[in-house]
């Protein structure tokens, strides 16, 4: 996923590490992976960009009666498996990535990449299944880039063998992000507009050749750190005896990643106010945290008391400009035009846009910006839905100038990681998310990643800030932390996404 949160600080891509089996049994049409957990202490702790930090080793095992494929589950969230390409086949271990398409594994011709000097490499010429193709691919996603080529042959999934795949062999991962990867490569579960080169999913070819049930999968994650079982992925349908209730479905807006709209956000039970009329989300089960906007991930970190990074073009911002902002809002004018109207933006007729960019690239979602500018505006966007939420609980000025002052000790790091108290973690609010008119719950001991025990533990906010520009944006990625707490339903078939709480 291009934009994805998912990114690696040194070595290490958001992606990695820790081993599990997992195990794929036809039962109606039905394919299972199962897994089980084992806890890592603080001396496993690896500090990554995006908030990510290294909880916790999962496996997955399957019984007797299982076909076992070998699965990684990184940070309580992230989960890997084993599949197998051609005949006879060849093993990788791969992602399953709700959040991008294609499927690619390092090829035997990747000679000068350190990366595909660490990992499993395919080799065609052992494969009497393999199809030439041969076509040019190339991904950028937000922990690294890979490029290569297009093949054909038979990939394998559990006891599931889809015939004629068409993958990427890839023959370049430059840079360091996938060499310290225990991952081979990854295999995409999203839809075919985002496939680069058009490729067909390989879920869309489990459907096409007949071998799942429905065209449903669905995700069951553990979330108990005292029982071995680490969850499920389901392909062809639902387990009824991993949630709770009934599914709140929500239909997908924009085919792609599985994107729906959303509500707003609260926390403690008050709105924030921020997506009240026009968010979106993603359901992805590539992203280990909760991805937000900067504006809303700052006040979340203000109620739980994690420390970010001082910023004095915040507090510059504020002062300067504080009472200027909240007398236009008593005023009633338009938000959106407020930090236009006082110098700090452009107005594009929607909303304000900072005047240092100098492009929009629609194909990548890239913004070139201009630095300061760029900052100020920002901060000045924060700044009005800070205050129109004090406004709301009729504060005075002064106490709402105060918490715009010390929202700005809480803007989230660059590097996405906040860190918190876990003395305090009892005490924190619920942070809460309305999908389908339902409010979704998290509680703090679900929303803090806590590693290691005792004195020497360490606690991460699982919040890290986004910024995505409409149109595509303002966007939430709801990953691990967020399907770990709510069994999710992907069905491609009726085209919704759903949740219920998980059992």
């Amino acid at each position: 996923m291009g934009n994805k949160v998912n990114v690696v600080t040194l070595c290490l891509c958001v992606w990695t590490l820790l081993f599990c089996f997992v195990s794929c049994v036809p039962n109606e049409g039905l394919r299972r992976i199962g897994l089980r957990k084992v806890k890592l202490g603080p001396k496993d702790f690896l500090g990554l960009k995006g908030g990510e930090a290294l909880l916790s080793k999962n496996i997955l095992e399957g019984t007797e009666e299982f076909d076992v494929v070998v699965l990684k589950n990184y940070l309580d969230a992230q989960y890997y498996g084993e599949i197998s390409i051609g005949t006879p086949p060849q093993k990788f271990t791969v992602i399953f990535d709700t959040g991008s398409s294609n499927t690619w594994v390092p090829s035997v011709k990747c000679y000068f990449s350190l990366a595909c000097l660490f990992h499993a490499k395919y080799k065609s010429s052992q494969s009497s299944t393999y199809k030439p193709n041969g076509t040019s691919a190339a991904i950028q996603y937000g922990t690294g880039a890979i490029s290569g080529f297009f093949s054909y042959d038979n990939i394998k999934v559990g006891d599931i063998v889809v015939k004629d795949q068409e993958f990427i062999e890839t023959t370049r991962e430059p840079g360091i992000t996938f060499v310290a990867a225990k991952f081979d490569g990854l295999l995409g579960l999203g839809f075919q507009e985002i496939s680069v080169g058009n490729s067909v999913p390989i879920w869309y070819n489990m459907v096409e050749q007949g071998l799942v049930k429905d065209p449903v999968f669905s995700f069951w994650l553990n979330r108990n750190p005292k029982e071995e079982e680490g969850g499920e992925i389901v392909f062809g349908g639902v387990d009824p005896d991993h949630f709770k209730g009934k599914h709140t479905y929500v239909p997908v807006t924009r085919k792609g990643y599985w994107q729906f709209d959303m509500g707003d956000v609260l926390i403690d039970g008050k709105p924030t106010g921020y997506c009240a009329k026009d968010c979106s989300a993603i359901a992805d089960s590539g992203t280990s945290l909760l991805a937000g906007p900067k504006t809303v991930v700052t006040m979340i970190n203000q109620a739980i008391g994690a420390s970010g990074v001082y910023s004095q073009e915040c507090r510059n911002v504020v002062d300067q400009y504080g009472q200027t902002i909240l007398q236009l809002l008593l005023a009633e004018t338009q938000p959106k035009k407020i930090c236009s109207q006082i110098g700090l933006c452009t107005f594009d007729g929607t909303r304000g846009v900072s005047m240092g960019i100098q492009s929009v690239v629609p194909q990548t979602d890239r913004i070139s910006s201009g630095g300061h500018q760029d900052a100020t505006c920002s901060v000045c966007e924060m700044a009005i839905v800070w205050m129109q939420s004090q406004l709301k609980q009729n504060q005075t000025e002064e106490q709402i100038i105060n918490y715009a002052n010390a929202l700005c000790d809480k803007v989230p790091n660059p590097m996405g990681q906040s860190s918190v108290d876990c003395a305090k973690i009892p005490s924190m609010p619920n942070v809460s998310f309305t999908i389908g008119g339902k409010t979704f719950d998290l509680a703090p001991q679900e929303y803090i990643l806590k590693v290691g025990e005792g004195p020497q533990a360490q606690c991460i906010s699982g919040f890290t800030a986004l910024d995505v520009p409409p149109p595509r944006g303002p966007l939430w990625i709801l990953g691990d932390i967020f399907m770990g707490r709510y069994h999710t339903v992907f069905d491609y078939g009726k085209l919704r996404v759903g949740f219920a709480e998980a059992a």
